[in-house]
This record gives structure tokens, C-alpha cells and sequence, in this order.
């Protein structure tokens, strides 16, 4: 079995090493690796931490994705497990602004899906307020979700079509990477509540990431003071990486699905769809963060490599 590693340059890997900067949290990575997947009294014990700055930590670990964790039942109620996610780090400085010069970024603001079918609950809110009626799909028609910076739904899909600016500039693609903000969704919200998100490409199902849950414990760094902290604050910023071998989940290979699969040198546009179908095994919803709201300042980003 091939090892689970991630490759940081400087450009791309500044939420990582904050996160790694604190020698506690490299500890409970040390001991991750070293025991295997524990609850989080386990480590708070074995590290002599109190278990509320362990709480903090393992946060801070999750949302950089190094670790993930899922809650089981045990004895006593629910418990957290926590499991590391790579096996190496590995920050590269080699060619860095060479290869940043062979990258096309198109941004993407989450309100400019050219295709939808939502089910409610559902919404859209700009940085200054809602947009249209809550839960209401019909809402997703309006004119105004060009200033979305958040949505969220149930089940359905939203697809966004990306001009494919490396066909047009006569360059042939390397590596596809998919860039965004992700939780579930739930009423009000919840860390336990596991959503399988499914990414398509051109019409392959390439990727299904799991979201752990809709997180409301603190405001998301980016997220403005009119809405409410009963509201999904922040998410999970994912990387969807789709090469000549197959795609990637931050680093992990996840699929067969590889670029040739994409055809990209026949499609003027790509087309990229998220969705949480009626059949998914964790049908619990999504939110879309993009600039001003969540954890990270950006909206949809694709990344062609030539």
C-alpha cells in the first residue's frame, strides 16, 4: 500500500505549518501515528493536557486536514476518534516559481452556478445579509445569488462551469486541482453530522468526501457579525486533485478517475459539479463557503497545471 503524504510548498501550505507550529499539536501527531487512532480523553491523559486545550488542538489539527475524526458509541455516550491522515509532510522549495508560472487560477464565487436542483432546506446569503427566502429553491433563481457567499441545501446539486483556459491557450493539462470550503449542513448545527459530498468532473463522479459535520462551536474567521452563531460558521477547506494516475483528497489517492477520463482538450468549458444525492450513505447536506465567510477568504478555485 502506497503511503498517505503531503506535498507543501510555501505558496499553498501556510494553514498547515500554523497548525504544526504549536509543539503540542505535533505531539498528538506523534502519538497518533505512534498508537493509532485514540479518543480524545485518551490523548488529553497520555499528554497530560488539559482536555479542553486538547479540544483546541485537535480542531485546529482538522481543519488544516491532518487529522479527521468520527464519533462512536462507547460506554459512556458518544466519543470523538481522532486518526492522523498522512504518513509525511513534505515542504518543498524546488522550482516554485516555475512551476507557479505554469498554473491558470480561475476563481469562482459560489453564486455563479450556471445549473441547480436543491432541495430545502436551502439558502443564500451574501456578506451583508440573506438573499431571498430561505428555503426556498426558487430563490436560487434570483438574479441576486451573484453576491452569494455562502449556500447551503439538503440534497441536489449545484454545477459551475469553469472556461477551460488551457485548451484556449493551446496548453495540454498535467494536473487538475479543485480549491473550496466545505461542511455539511443541519438545522442549527452539529460536529456530528457526517454528509457525503460528491465531486463530478465533466460528468465523472470523481471524488466523495465525507463531511464530519456543520460546525458552530466559534465564528468563522471570516464570517461577519450579522449572522447568527447558531448558523454554519466555517468548514473544511478540501483539495480535489485529478492527475494522469487518478484523484486525490489533500494528497490521498481516492479514485481511478484520471484526466484522460476528463477529455478536457474537447470541452471548451469545465463543468464542475457538487452534489448530495438522494442515494448517498450520509445524506446530510452542504454549505459552500466562499470570500467573506468561513475560514478562508476565497471562492471556488480551479487550478489548471500545464
Amino acid at each position: 500500500m502506497s503511503k498517505k503524504f503531503l506535498l507543501l510548498t510555501p505558496e499553498d501550505g501556510s494553514d498547515v505549518l500554523k497548525s504544526l507550529a504549536a509543539p503540542a499539536r505535533l505531539a498528538i501527531l506523534s502519538l497518533l501515528h505512534e498508537k493509532g487512532p485514540m479518543n480524545v480523553n485518551d490523548i488529553a491523559d497520555f499528554l497530560e493536557l488539559p482536555q479542553s486545550s486538547t479540544s483546541s488542538h485537535l480542531n485546529s489539527l482538522e481543519s488544516a486536514g491532518l487529522i479527521t475524526t468520527e464519533s462512536q458509541k462507547g460506554r459512556k455516550g458518544s466519543q470523538k476518534i481522532c486518526r492522523a491522515v498522512h504518513e509525511e509532510i513534505v515542504l518543498s522549495f524546488s522550482h516554485t516559481k516555475q512551476k507557479q508560472s505554469n498554473v491558470i487560477e480561475v476563481s469562482m464565487p459560489v453564486g455563479l452556478y450556471s445549473e441547480f436542483d436543491v432541495m430545502a432546506p436551502c439558502g443564500l446569503c451574501s456578506d451583508s445579509g440573506i438573499v431571498g427566502y430561505l428555503d426556498s429553491p426558487d430563490t436560487y433563481l434570483s438574479p441576486d445569488r451573484m453576491r452569494a457567499s455562502l449556500l447551503w441545501f439538503t440534497k441536489g446539486y449545484v454545477e459551475y462551469q469553469f472556461p477551460n483556459n488551457a485548451r484556449i491557450a493551446g496548453q495540454t493539462v498535467k494536473e487538475l486541482e479543485l480549491v473550496m470550503e466545505l461542511s455539511s449542513e443541519v438545522p442549527g448545527t452539529s460536529e456530528n453530522w457526517p454528509s457525503d459530498i460528491h465531486i463530478s468532473l465533466n460528468g465523472k463522479t470523481a471524488a466523495i468526501w465525507t463531511a464530519p459535520g456543520d460546525y458552530g462551536d466559534h465564528r468563522g474567521k471570516y464570517t461577519p457579525d450579522w449572522w447568527k452563531l447558531a448558523g454554519s460558521q466555517y468548514g473544511h477547506l478540501k483539495s480535489f486533485r485529478v492527475t494522469h494516475d487518478g484523484t486525490y483528497i489533500d494528497g490521498v489517492r481516492v479514485s481511478d478517475v484520471c484526466l484522460k477520463d476528463l477529455a478536457l482538450e474537447e470541452h471548451r468549458s469545465i463543468r464542475v459539479r457538487i452534489s448530495v444525492p438522494d442515494d448517498a450513505e450520509h445524506p446530510g447536506g452542504i454549505n459552500i463557503f466562499g470570500k467573506h465567510f468561513g475560514n478562508y477568504d476565497q471562492d471556488i478555485i480551479l487550478r489548471l497545471q500545464s
